[in-house]
């Protein structure tokens, strides 16, 4: 998987091993950032795109956070000015992954439009398994996240994409249940499912904003009623 893999692994069995993939990593770098220098490249190339993600995936890796986030940054407000919604999510997963201040209100941003569009859903999964992670165990937000993780795989995957990201997301939830309420056989999980009301789109996506609300605070970088007003169905 792209998304929910480790892209970048920076752990190893020795010192010399950490260096030496470090060094790989830098070296990376270094030629992803000369490439962008090499030209000024239109916004619309695909190459572009690729290249300052790559970069901001980079410093993340070389956990180089203040970096990371002022690529991110730049790279959200470029990609949300031309439109280009997946690419703007990539860049908010950076800035959350960079671990700087407003890490959880870039993830906010990034929940908020991988919902919103119908991008690629392991992205959407991705954060929306991000927010989990984040979310103290016995919070009904991971339980929400969760739930809507496993809704956008319904209803924007299938075949061998839908099976293996149904899969996931029933893992998912199967271990939000478990440390949410200590819940182990399926009896109870059903049950979990109807209290909390995760079987109910028009219950759970109305939560899951409160939990972007949270996250954010206020602090919106973008114009979600413009966004909104925008989209074919509203």
């Amino acid at each position: 998987m792209k998304y929910l893999g480790d892209t970048f692994d920076l752990g190893a069995e020795s010192q010399q091993d950490a260096a030496t993939s470090t060094a790989a990593f830098e070296a990376q770098l270094a030629a992803v950032q000369d490439r962008l220098g090499e030209r000024e490249i239109e916004l619309e190339s695909p190459q572009w795109r690729e290249l300052a993600l790559q970069e901001g995936r980079l410093l993340v890796a070389l956990e180089r956070g203040p970096e990371a986030w002022q690529s991110g940054r730049r790279c959200f407000d470029r990609f949300c000015d031309a439109r280009l919604w997946e690419e703007a999510i990539e860049a908010a997963r950076i800035m959350f992954q960079s671990g700087e201040q407003d890490a959880l209100v870039a993830l906010g941003h990034g929940v908020w439009l991988a919902v919103t569009f119908p991008v690629d859903p392991e992205l959407s999964v991705a954060l929306l398994q991000d927010i989990i992670e984040e979310t103290p165990d016995d919070s009904d937000g991971a339980a929400v996240a969760a739930a809507t993780a496993a809704y956008v795989v319904d209803l924007r995957s299938e075949g061998k994409e839908y099976d293996s990201l149904s899969f996931f997301t029933n893992q998912m939830l199967g271990t939000v249940a478990r440390r949410h309420s200590g819940i182990e056989d399926q009896q109870a999980f059903d049950q979990w499912i109807e209290r909390l009301e995760l079987n109910d789109p028009a219950c759970f996506l109305p939560r899951l904003r409160n939990v972007v609300d949270v996250l954010v605070q206020d602090d919106w970088w973008i114009d979600r009623e413009a966004i909104q007003a925008s989209l074919p169905v509203q």
